[in-house]
């Protein structure tokens, strides 16, 4: 059964003494865009407004007013509200970390031209006033009232933070990528969808004939595809790797064959793809709730890392995130707990990790361990144990304690956070793009896109053509 819900309040249903909240952390993400947005990049800099480990950055102080308005126009009386006029006096400064609660109250009603005089007020979580004023409204004069549309529709209409690397991608020539095993539609079809955008030129890798008897039943032209026959998808995935290590192909992608399959040619002793690294998997995660893009990791390869296993798991997130420009990635490794604990071998691998950091053993990130998952991504929760970090609430990777607990919050963050997750494996000489069948069209691209410019790195880094 499906109902309407009022999404306002009218003029005439408003009471004096009704009121409504909205709840805010300020994350670091929050004095950029907004420095951006209003052209105040005095505040927008963190080192400018003198923002530390200890002392975190002050932020703008229209921040907070911010959120009166948003109680106003979305809650009460919410949408149809037309501002008149708003006083504003501060009191106290606001930084990264607080949690702000901004409350309206209806102090007045004046039905000659439907205002109505609201008390306004802002405190943050040791209950201290940061502003105060009042705000005076136009109301609606009547109630609307709609569906909400599903939580993950709404918030893909939000998801846009591939769009920076899939522009730049694009930009470039397009990647000849190997596509092992495209005896599915899906795979066939995934390919062609990557070259139609300009970012890879594929070879199609596998059975000749079962890939074109694929392609006619699905309706799709391999006209100009080169494909390099093999007999089944073990050869496929021993070809494919063949043609990276001679050159001929700058990147893997994974058709309708196991991933074990394709990486065990990968790392097999005669493979000219294997390096000194560890290989691993990362996935990029778009969420909703959170302000920046954060990588997970590793949640498909390595079932029980040893300690050497997680610094280079870690090493490869971060070369990935300074290819996607962020010159210093906050790097998370997690645990149950935030504190060492010796009965707990997670905690300790953590604590060495960030040692390890310290000492030049992993390089181009701040890298802070053990973190539980709260304050590894939430600043309040971190300043609540009293953490100071200059990783926590702010992550930009996560790193897992074991394939087991990475691949479960990945996919919560999937599955219950609508988030969208592009797909990578690295460590290896080539990049190795691994989609699923049921990922969306653009999330699939992001992967690829993700390929092409850690392929670009590399190269860049070791002076040869990608």
């Amino acid at each position: 059964m499906s109902t309407t819900l009022p999404v306002n309040r009218s003029f005439d249903a408003l009471a004096i003494g009704n009121s409504a909240s909205l709840k805010r952390t300020v994350r670091d993400d929050d004095i950029k865009l907004l420095a951006m947005a209003s052209g105040d990049l005095n505040s927008g800099d963190p080192n400018h407004a003198m923002g530390d480990a200890v002392r975190p950055a002050v932020i703008h102080s229209m921040w907070a007013a911010n959120l009166i308005s948003a109680v106003l126009v979305t809650q009460l009386p919410g949408p149809g509200t037309i501002y008149r006029s708003q006083t504003l006096e501060f009191h106290h400064p606001v930084s990264v970390g607080d949690t702000i609660t901004a409350t309206v109250t209806v102090q007045a009603k004046d039905p000659a031209d439907s205002t109505v005089t609201f008390e306004t007020r802002c405190v943050d979580q040791a209950g201290r006033d940061v502003l105060a004023g009042i705000a005076v409204v136009i109301a609606p004069s009547e109630e609307l009232a709609c569906r909400p549309a599903p939580p993950q529709e709404a918030s893909r209409q939000h998801q846009h933070r591939f769009a920076p690397f899939l522009r730049e991608a694009r930009a470039l020539p397009p990647l000849t990528t190997a596509v092992v095993h495209p005896c599915q539609p899906e795979a066939i079809q995934a390919a062609l969808e990557a070259r139609a955008e300009g970012l890879i030129e594929p070879i199609l890798v596998g059975p000749d004939a079962k890939i074109r008897a694929v392609a006619e039943q699905a309706g799709l032209s391999l006209e100009g595809i080169r494909i390099e026959a093999t007999e089944h998808s073990h050869a496929a995935a021993e070809r494919a790797v063949a043609l990276a290590a001679t050159g001929h192909a700058a990147a893997l992608m994974k058709g309708s064959l196991h991933t074990d399959e394709l990486l065990a040619a990968v790392v097999a002793p005669q493979s000219d793809l294997r390096t000194q690294r560890r290989i691993s998997h990362v996935y990029v995660l778009d969420i909703p709730a959170y302000a920046r893009l954060v990588v997970v990791t590793d949640a498909a390869i390595n079932i029980a890392p040893t300690l050497e296993h997680k610094r280079d798991i870690c090493q490869n997130a971060i070369d990935l995130l300074h290819v996607l420009g962020i010159d210093e990635p906050k790097v998370a490794v997690l645990a149950a707990v935030e504190t060492v604990n010796a009965a707990m071998p997670a905690t300790l691998d953590a604590a060495a990790l960030s040692v390890m950091a310290a000492r030049g053993q992993i390089t181009g990130a701040k890298v802070d361990g053990p973190l539980a998952f709260d304050n590894a991504v939430d600043l309040a929760a971190a300043r609540m144990k009293g953490i100071v970090s200059p990783v926590a609430g702010q992550a930009d990777i996560l790193v897992a304690p074991d394939l087991e607990a990475g691949n479960m919050l990945a996919k919560q963050l999937i599955y219950l956070g609508g988030a969208d997750a592009a797909g990578l494996v690295l460590g290896a000489r080539v990049p190795i793009i691994l989609t699923s069948r049921s990922d969306p069209v653009d999330v699939r691209l992001a992967s690829i896109a993700l390929a092409k410019l850690a392929a670009k790195g590399k190269s860049s880094r070791t002076g040869a053509a990608p």
